[in-house]
């Protein structure tokens, strides 16, 4: 799309808005309209994202994309009535009698830039949210997945008129002029560095910004946990899109005695999930090239630097080059020289970082970028809540990885490095809402005792409210 129309679209999309911002009964149909659509190209949408990939398996993409959003959609029609209700609250002692509500009303015209890696998921949930909140919408898919990109056009396309959803597809330059426009929201999933670019070219609008940024996702085993559950469901979790997804985990922190037997574990669960890796229809492929050398560069960095580099299967350096296949790889004793550890891997490269005591791995974790997730694995419920006390993160899942994020009624959103806000269920309608606060005043109030000139019973009065406030 050229840049110029972007100004355009944006103009039409506030002129509609204007006109009335959608009732219940227009959000439940576009809630609809877009569940519908995304049925009926279900199939074409999955080629696409395999295609964009060089394969990904469709129940991948049916599982992890397709039916995440499907869900998202069924649980905001089923609850969107409530959400939309007024909320009373108490009124203040003394505004007595006047009564208090908090009403939630949407913003305007919102924009979503989404990310390559879940290009379905991460386009269309945040969207979910602001149709469910009253607004139009800008979308922007990545173009680093461009069948994906076109498929997700052409289900808008066909499912909204231009003046209420509108997909824009393009490059980079694109996407800046995207960030750029004076929306009344902007929810941006992608990379820090260029999450900082968003942020930079929406403050220019004072655009309100949430931002999904990832980063280096810990999952730290307590010994006491049963090791051969722990890392098949660390390994499952890592190996979801090839490890191409911001809640991976992105390494792991284990009792030193337990290297040797975690190792073991490993390959046993690398191989019951994917007893083969060239042509297994199961295993997904890096998204392109440039992310290949990238996870190429980690790994010979971190060997140059002193780690032990553990393959999990057997690839030629051809399946690297050829086919983007790269394998599951464990890394042990990493340090922070490497960069491996100074980066999110974002791939099927796994560092094990071993730790003496449980104080010991959570100060590794509280040196480093707040992640975007934590994963915990032990039954101890204390030594579970001094975990969930000590660190901060943007969610958690207790004994397993990754499925927090499925959670509808949970706030899915970073903190610090690995972002800012959150959206999913309530959240997000909240987060795509303004919450406005509503008071309506009686005929006769306290307040109206106290104005100017401020003598006698004004004074009085003024005196009394300032010893109850001083209680």
């Amino acid at each position: 799309m050229p840049i110029e129309a972007l100004r355009t679209l944006l103009d039409a999309q506030r002129a509609a808005f204007a006109r009335g911002a959608p009732a219940y009964r227009e959000r439940m149909q576009a809630l609809a309209a877009l569940r519908n659509g995304l049925l009926a190209r279900r199939d074409d949408l999955v080629a696409a994202v395999s295609a964009d990939f060089g394969g990904r398996a469709a129940e991948e993409t049916l599982m992890l994309e397709v039916f995440p959003v499907l869900d998202q959609i069924r649980h905001a029609r089923r609850h969107l009535r409530r959400w939309m209700r007024r909320r009373r609250v108490p009124s203040s002692w003394f505004l007595l009698p006047s009564r208090a509500f908090v009403q939630y009303v949407p913003l305007g015209v919102v924009g979503v830039i989404g990310a390559w890696n879940y290009p379905v998921l991460l386009t269309l949930s945040p969207l979910v949210d602001a149709l469910a909140a009253g607004n139009h919408a800008l979308v922007k898919p990545s173009e680093l997945t461009p069948r994906t990109a076109a498929g997700i056009a052409e289900i808008l396309s066909s499912a909204f008129a231009p003046e209420y959803v509108r997909c824009v597809t393009g490059g980079p330059e694109v996407g800046r002029a995207f960030s750029a426009l004076p929306l009344d929201h902007l929810c941006f999933t992608g990379s820090a560095e260029v999450g900082k670019e968003v942020m930079r070219a929406a403050a220019a609008n004072l655009t309100p910004v949430t931002l999904e940024l990832g980063g280096k996702s810990p999952a730290i085993v307590h010994e006491s946990f049963p090791l051969a559950l722990a890392v098949r469901r660390i390994m499952a979790g890592k190996l979801f899109n090839a490890g191409q997804t911001c809640v991976a985990p992105d390494y792991v922190l284990l009792p030193e005695a337990l290297e040797a037997e975690f190792e073991v574990q490993a390959h046993r669960a690398a191989a019951q999930l994917y007893p083969r890796l060239r042509d297994n229809a199961d295993y997904t492929r890096i998204v392109n090239h440039r992310q290949v050398e990238r996870l190429r560069t980690l790994l010979e960095d971190a060997a140059a630097k002193g780690a032990r580099v553990v393959p999990l299967a057997s690839i030629t350096a051809e399946d690297w080059t050829a086919t983007r296949l790269v394998p599951p790889v464990l890394v042990f004793a990493p340090n922070d020289a490497m960069l491996l550890l100074q980066e999110e891997v974002f791939g099927p490269v796994l560092p094990v970082v071993s730790y003496s005591g449980l104080d010991e791995a959570i100060q590794f974790v509280n040196a480093r970028p707040r992640p975007l997730a934590l994963y915990y694995f032990d039954n101890d419920k204390g030594r579970v809540d001094t975990v969930l006390q000590r660190t901060q993160s943007g969610g958690v899942t207790i004994n397993d990885c990754v499925y927090h994020l499925g959670q509808h009624n949970l706030p899915f959103g970073g903190v610090g490095a690995s972002g800012m806000g959150q959206y999913h269920g309530f959240d997000g309608f909240v987060t795509f809402s303004k919450k406005r606060g509503v008071m309506r005043q009686r005929r006769w109030t306290i307040t109206s005792l106290v104005h100017p000139p401020y003598q006698g019973r004004a004074t009085r009065l003024i005196d009394a409210l300032l010893r109850v406030a001083a209680r």
